[in-house]
């Protein structure tokens, strides 16, 4: 369990038509962190297959239900977005915004693009920035959170020139498929963001379907990516979306919850390559890979749990013993998961995409 969630717990807190939202709580958080889950971002999250616009529109739903939850709080009034170029563009803030009512005052644009050797973070650069400060802002962002690295640089960067040109900040409001490292990375900043702007409230950290770990080596599969690649273990997850995958378990074994999530909107041919990548990876290793320690790395734990226990390590809430049969019964048949096959079923799919898109 990540430190960041070692006494935290999850609690069911209200259903938008097919949108749940659960708080994770946590008496050392001075911020809210909320678990947003629903069909789109489920589907989203578990199947590489869904690319270009849908990738936007998937969360649609999902964060108008965020938002209107907000509002129902009594949090209305007029927000800003910060758009993180390019990942912050898969995420629907300012249609949600338009379909709750909230009233949109200023777009403001940040491009932070990570520099990837050999599949290495070796630095950032922003290249280009639009801010237009003004006082009392309620900031609203989305952007995947791997690292939190790139989240550190571009927000240091937007507090400084609103700070500088005299604005200032009242609350921001975040949306990320990310993991722990955005906990960590809101809860450092708050004291600083409260010295600059006393009217500071804090964050609001919406995740979709999971607060999701990243890996710290190449993993049971041998080919994973440190602080890119995300999995559950350690982390919380939405018990919707575990259901899910175990309703189609060869999502469990992908790469990540998430490839690069600008490269399957915007340079798809390099999203398929990145899928292909893994599934020749697993193709070849097929023979030297343990799938039962494969599996259980995936579910998040390392041997068959008793319900109590389960609910310890996944801090899901109680009424879910079904999924837990489930999880149990896949972990058991482990030994038995033909990862050949699976990776010919997987790459035989992105054949089939990559006809779409391929010149």
């Amino acid at each position: 369990m990540s430190h960041s969630l070692r006494d935290a717990s999850l609690q069911m807190l209200v259903s938008l038509e097919d949108t749940n939202i659960y708080k994770l709580g946590s008496p050392r958080f001075q911020n809210r962190f909320f678990i947003v889950t629903g069909p789109g971002s489920r589907r989203l999250l578990s199947t590489p297959e869904v690319i270009g616009f849908p990738c936007y529109t998937a969360l649609l739903k999902e964060t108008a239900a965020a938002l209107r939850f907000l509002f129902q709080e009594g949090q209305n009034g007029v927000f800003d977005i910060l758009t993180i170029l390019r990942g912050g563009l898969n995420y629907p803030l300012e249609e949600a915004c338009s379909m709750v009512g909230i009233p949109v005052r200023e777009m403001h644009f940040v491009s932070c693009e990570r520099i990837i050797e050999n599949h290495v973070i070796t630095g950032l650069d922003i290249k280009y920035e639009k801010i237009s400060p003004a006082k009392g802002c309620t900031i609203a962002i989305g952007d995947i959170i791997a690292s939190g690295a790139t989240l550190r640089m571009c927000l240091d960067y937007v507090v400084d020139q609103f700070h500088k040109r005299g604005g200032s900040i009242k609350r921001i409001v975040f949306f990320t498929i990310g993991g722990t490292k955005a906990i960590d990375l809101m809860e450092e900043m708050t004291p600083r963001l409260k010295a600059l702007f006393p009217e500071f409230e804090g964050f609001d950290c919406f995740f979709y379907e999971g607060v999701f770990t990243v890996y710290e080596g190449p993993g049971a599969s041998g080919i994973n990516v440190r602080d890119i690649d995300f999995g559950w273990n350690g982390g919380v997850i939405a018990p919707e979306f575990r259901d899910w995958v175990m309703d189609h378990p060869d999502a469990l074994l992908e790469k990540c919850i998430i490839y690069d999530g600008g490269a399957r909107r915007y340079e798809i041919p390099l999203h398929i390559d990145e899928v292909r990548e893994y599934w020749e990876g697993i193709l070849s290793r097929a023979d030297i890979i343990d799938p039962v320690a494969l599996v259980a790395e995936k579910l998040g734990y390392p041997s068959p749990l008793d319900y109590d226990a389960w609910k310890s390590v996944t801090r899901i809430p109680g009424g879910w013993e079904e999924l837990w049969k489930k999880e149990q019964a896949l972990l058991a048949d482990a030994r038995s998961t033909d990862l050949k096959a699976l990776a010919l079923r997987r790459l035989q799919s992105m054949e089939q995409l990559s006809k779409q898109y391929e010149l």
